[in-house]
């Protein structure tokens, strides 16, 4: 029976778009928003950062990437709450969802850089029961290791559980764990299909 709903949070509790921003950011200039992008997507430095790698090294890493676009990395870094806005959806839909009387987490890749950039989109999580971020345990999705400290910690048993993600890879590693999925790619589809795992 289900007793646990566990939510990814980017493009999930609230929007997320990178390459909208950064193409807005600067211009449509294509050149830059490709080196942008590939100095701190393509090289994997992001994803370090979600595994709390520290911040100095790994933004200095982006920046030599691309040396002659230094200067257009660390303005795209320093503004990168842009990337974000909130759901009007989440705290109803959480709020919701813990009246039925289910347990309500959160398990994402998140740097603290991300957290203070934006902090106005986490405000659904004062109504959740907690949940990890990343880079407090050193691992990321689709690691299977995040997907057991989620349920050591809050002691739950894997086949009670629903975990909603919008990137399927993360959703393969967590029902090969043991948790039931979903994959999220729209609030309408993905509460229906809730609901057939809740009925």
């Amino acid at each position: 029976m289900i007793n646990t709903i566990i939510f990814d949070i980017g493009n999930v509790l609230m929007h997320y778009d990178f390459m909208s921003y950064v193409r807005r950011l600067w211009n449509n200039d294509e050149k830059i928003v490709e080196k942008v992008t590939a100095a701190i997507w393509k090289t994997g430095y992001w994803n370090e950062l979600d595994k709390g790698e520290d911040e100095d090294r790994i933004i200095s890493l982006m920046l030599a990437a691309e040396p002659e676009y230094a200067n257009e990395i660390r303005i795209t870094i320093e503004n990168v709450g842009q990337t974000m806005s909130r759901a009007d959806y989440a705290i109803p839909w959480i709020t919701g969802l813990k009246e039925r009387g289910y347990k309500i987490l959160y398990l994402s890749n998140y740097s603290e850089l991300t957290m203070r950039s934006n902090p106005s989109v986490l405000d659904f999580m004062p109504y959740m029961d907690g949940g990890i971020f990343s880079c407090y345990v050193r691992m990321v999705k689709p690691d299977p290791g995040i997907y057991q400290k989620i349920c050591d910690e809050y002691d739950l048993t894997p086949e009670n559980c629903v975990f909603i993600d919008d990137n399927y890879e993360n959703v393969c590693a967590a029902k090969e764990f043991g948790l039931n999925t979903i994959h999220f790619t729209g609030l309408a589809e993905t509460k229906k299909e809730l609901e057939c795992f809740l009925s």
